[in-house]
């Protein structure tokens, strides 16, 4: 077990370990400290393509692309960032392509910055009214059954799904006031 994998909480090791028996490929993101250790998982495996995004709609071309090409691949996202895929998300009910997200939330439990609000009380919804099929973890102990019940719809149903991470889960963000 490497440091990075020793400091991580056990259900972001536990998000890391679903998608690698779920047979993921490729992980597109747009760095956030609630994804970290999959993201840092994934630069460190290499039978994972990590690939960084300057926006999140980016994702939503490469994981379709990815499956195109016979990968499964999966976006991971803040819930900021389901706002700026709106439009992308019509490609994947056009072209009926399976879709799985990890989206971290922002804007609920403890939350301090007023412009995450927003996006983060209407990111469950505007996922649905897209056709993406919705799942909720707020306990670590759901992680695991969670995540890879969503991959199992996603890429052996051939469904949209989107698992949310709540901010409990993730915890309070710890901000110098200073």
């Amino acid at each position: 077990m490497n440091a990075a994998t020793a400091e991580a909480p056990a259900w972001q090791q536990a998000v890391f370990q679903a998608l690698k028996q779920g047979d993921v490929r490729q992980i597109a993101y747009v760095p956030d400290a609630g994804h970290a250790h999959a993201i840092r998982s994934a630069i460190a495996d290499p039978g994972i393509e990590a690939v960084v995004l300057t926006t999140e709609e980016e994702g939503v071309a490469l994981v379709s692309g990815a499956w195109l090409g016979g990968q499964r691949a999966v976006l991971l996202m803040q819930s900021s960032g389901v706002g700026n895929c709106i439009n992308m998300f019509s490609l994947l009910q056009a072209a009926d392509l399976p879709f799985f997200t990890l989206v971290t939330m922002r804007g609920e439990y403890a939350e301090f910055n007023p412009w995450q609000a927003p996006m983060g009380q209407a990111t469950q919804a505007a996922l649905e009214l897209m056709g993406i099929q919705v799942l909720r973890v707020d306990r670590p102990d759901e992680v695991a059954e969670v995540v890879s019940a969503g991959l199992d719809t996603a890429f052996m149903a051939g469904g949209r799904v989107a698992v949310l991470l709540g901010q409990r889960l993730i915890g309070r963000k710890q901000w110098d006031r200073g």
